[in-house]
């Protein structure tokens, strides 16, 4: 689906006129957007606006990072937004031209589709202008971000209170929110980045002039990097205090098995012994022979505990 708004250059908005309709010179500026496209609309991309192939292979291609290319009439940006439910990543592409935005997304998007009420709205239409939608819709992406992070903190929170789920549940989940926190560095850091570059270019006269909007979203970008940082540390810390109590827990187990065959060696010796079968062993012969064994066995377990205890084995 294809939709479109276009600012006269009275401030009139207008929306919904074709593609093939909008001629960028008669208007003030004007945003088309690319939600969920099929192949007849994105064809548009080359054949109405004439954009250069490279970058409309890096907009229908999916999993890129996100970018900024320079050409000569427009700038194009790849950005990425992540689904709070699932975290699945997904990519909006921008090409920004004097007086022209063009989105591109392949799902629904929800901060484009804030930001498109916004504006249908008429709010404050003398402010707006292509860098500043540009301006709106980044903002929204990097905001979405927080609450993602804000879950996981959440449930670390949850695992160093928990004192109740085995171990091997609570660590199978740090893994997985170590997982989580991944994708958010794979995403956060690009962002970042973009961010700087565009943030220290002399091509975007629109970043310039907004100078400060745009070290906003990149400062949240920083905050956003040192959160996923530190969190990562907690779940490393988590990690390896799990596998060195379940260490010591294996040792302790195997302390107490070590104590029982300590004491059972010679028990088993005596055993071993006696239980042959020849014929002229003297003790067999003896009336009180099977309790002096028997005492004798107490006395060695009851000896072996007191030497084990003396050593700090209990």
């Amino acid at each position: 689906m294809i939709q479109t708004i276009a600012i006269t250059k009275n401030n009139e908005l207008i929306t919904n006129r074709s593609v093939d309709e909008l001629k960028f010179d008669d208007y003030k500026w004007v945003w088309i957007d690319f939600s969920q496209p099929t192949d007849e609309e994105i064809q548009h991309l080359e054949k109405t606006l004439h954009f250069h192939p490279l970058a409309i292979e890096d907009c229908i291609q999916r999993q890129q990072r996100p970018k900024l290319d320079y050409y000569d009439e427009y700038t194009f940006f790849v950005t990425q937004s992540i689904n709070e439910r699932d975290q699945t990543k997904t990519e909006i592409s921008f090409f920004l031209g004097r007086c022209y935005i063009i989105s591109f997304h392949y799902h629904d998007s929800s901060e484009v589709n804030q930001v498109w009420n916004r504006l249908i709205l008429r709010e404050k239409l003398n402010e707006w202008d292509e860098y500043y939608v540009f301006y709106q819709i980044l903002d929204k992406i990097v905001d979405n971000y927080f609450p993602i992070i804000y879950r996981i903190e959440d449930r670390l929170d949850r695992i160093e209170n928990n004192t109740e789920d085995r171990m091997d549940v609570l660590l199978e989940e740090v893994f997985d929110i170590r997982h989580s926190l991944l994708t958010m560095r794979h995403t956060i850091h690009p962002m970042r980045d973009l961010l700087y570059r565009m943030l220290n270019s002399q091509h975007l006269q629109g970043v310039l002039e907004r100078r400060e909007y745009f070290a906003d979203i990149y400062d949240h970008l920083l905050k956003l990097a040192e959160m996923v940082m530190s969190n990562r540390e907690i779940t490393a810390d988590l990690r390896d205090s799990y596998i060195s109590i379940n260490s010591h827990q294996t040792n302790k187990v195997m302390q107490v098995l070590t104590i029982i065959t300590s004491i059972f060696a010679p028990l088993t010796f005596i055993a071993g012994i006696y239980g042959m079968n020849f014929e002229h062993m003297p003790e067999l012969s003896s009336d009180y022979g099977y309790y002096l064994t028997l005492l004798f066995m107490v006395l060695i377990t009851i000896v072996m505990i007191v030497w084990l205890k003396k050593k700090g084995w209990f």
